[in-house]
């Protein structure tokens, strides 16, 4: 279908051609999103179409996200697009999580096992394919870790050059690891990530250099596709809730649009409600909706899921829209139920990276104060692998894990590693034998 951008913001609605590089609203600085000229649109024909796509090895029907391309704005372009084979993740079932959060069955959405291991190459597949549109040899992004690794990977594929900007002493070895292997040009900037967004952006302006965080629209466009492959999934099912951890609340944005697209074409009968997740040290959004007030950004956000360590995320009006629009509700939790909640989730045979467990946290939170019943049909989405940051993991199963104040984290479900002797009879009496 033909696409524009369009200014998100309801009094101005500015639009603006699809191939200009602007990641704002020149007119009232707004943020931008794609929008569709209205066309006949043949749902049941397009869902018999992607389901088919699935047994074929050509490379976009190979993707998770180019499968769905008759809803993504890049008509005529699809020569250039640059595919891992990103998504195409599973819909998991976790009795014992689900037991953990009050619920009788939870599916989680793992984007984990996307080719950088999280959600973020459904969109920076995007995002890349538009700098190739636009004519643009370097690309750059602010990260927490895996926005860095992800565009690196990306952007290699297509030869062009990454340059990442991360919080210096603020990203878990294993998403940093990912940004230097895939040949990213890496800057540790002594600021936390609102900080350093910021001037990126001065750089990126100056240079020009095409931005690939959550402000630009393609990767938006991009990210929706977890919520057609999703429902795909379900046979066009939808659930009652999709929860999600909430840091730039990019997410937030890209599942809402998403829905609300599917809803006005047809595809599906109701729009799930949205659950954002965020933690307790950085949940300016989540003060947002329960005050009702202005938005107000945290300066020094803190919490040991890196992911989600934003303070001032830049997608808060479109996320505060779509919350709105489903019904949603946003929910905040401690370090310690985060850890927990990550816990049950490996106790499942999962695993996740420490944001995604946000989401099983909040669900826990949320049945308890009756906002979420028990018999709901509830799918939560883990954004990142188990192995993002694999030093948590091991601080908190050997009791050594302390939150961002220095307080130490229970092990509730620790798995402490045992040292014994090259004994067999020995190991055998452990062991009960």
């Amino acid at each position: 279908m033909l696409a524009e951008l369009a200014c998100f913001e309801q009094h101005c609605r500015a639009r603006f051609p699809i191939d200009e590089a602007i990641y704002n609203c020149p007119d009232c600085g707004g943020l931008l999103e794609v929008v569709f000229a209205a066309a006949p649109v043949e749902a049941a024909a397009w869902k018999k179409l992607w389901r088919t796509r699935r047994t074929s090895n050509d490379v976009l029907e190979q993707s998770g996200v180019w499968r769905y391309r008759e809803l993504l704005p890049f008509d005529g372009h699809h020569h250039q697009v640059v595919s891992l084979r990103e998504g195409n993740t599973p819909l998991l079932d976790a009795p014992r999580a689900a037991r953990y959060g009050g619920l009788d069955r939870l599916r989680f959405k793992h984007q984990g096992f996307n080719p950088t291991g999280s959600f973020k190459d459904n969109g920076m597949t995007c995002g890349v394919t538009q700098a190739i549109r636009l004519d643009r040899p370097r690309v750059a992004c602010v990260s927490t870790g895996n926005t860095s690794a992800s565009m690196a990977a990306y952007a290699s594929a297509a030869g062009l050059d990454s340059i990442v900007f991360i919080p210096h002493g603020n990203i878990s070895y294993g998403k940093l690891a990912q940004a230097l292997e895939y040949g990213a040009r890496t800057f540790q900037v002594e600021a936390n990530f609102d900080q350093i967004l910021a001037l990126v952006r001065v750089l990126a302006d100056r240079l020009g250099i095409y931005l690939l965080n959550s402000i630009n629209p393609f990767r938006i466009e991009g990210q929706k596709t977890i919520i057609f492959e999703m429902l795909d999934q379900r046979d066009w099912n939808p659930p009652d809730w999709i929860v999600l951890p909430g840091g730039n609340l990019g997410n937030t944005s890209a599942f809402g649009k998403a829905l609300r697209e599917l809803c006005q074409f047809g595809f599906i009968h109701k729009i799930p409600r949205l659950a954002v997740i965020q933690a307790e040290g950085a949940a300016p959004f989540y003060e947002l909706v329960k005050t009702k007030g202005e938005f107000r950004s945290v300066g020094e956000p803190r919490t040991l899921a890196t992911a989600i360590r934003i303070g001032d995320p830049v997608s808060w009006p479109k996320a505060l829209h779509e919350v709105t629009i489903s019904n949603g509700t946003v929910e905040k939790v401690s370090e310690q139920e985060i850890a927990d909640a990550k816990a049950v989730i490996g106790q499942c045979g999962i695993g996740c990276e420490p944001a995604s467990a946000a989401t099983l946290a909040g669900i826990r939170k949320l049945t308890e104060a009756g906002t979420m019943r028990s018999d709901e049909d509830v799918v939560a989405v883990l954004t990142g692998n188990v192995l993002k940051d694999p030093d948590y993991i091991y601080r908190y199963h050997t009791g050594e894990l302390k939150d961002p104040d220095g307080r130490k984290i229970d092990a509730n479900l620790g798995n402490r590693p045992v040292v014994v002797p090259n004994d067999a009879d020995a190991i055998a009496k452990m062991l009960g034998g």
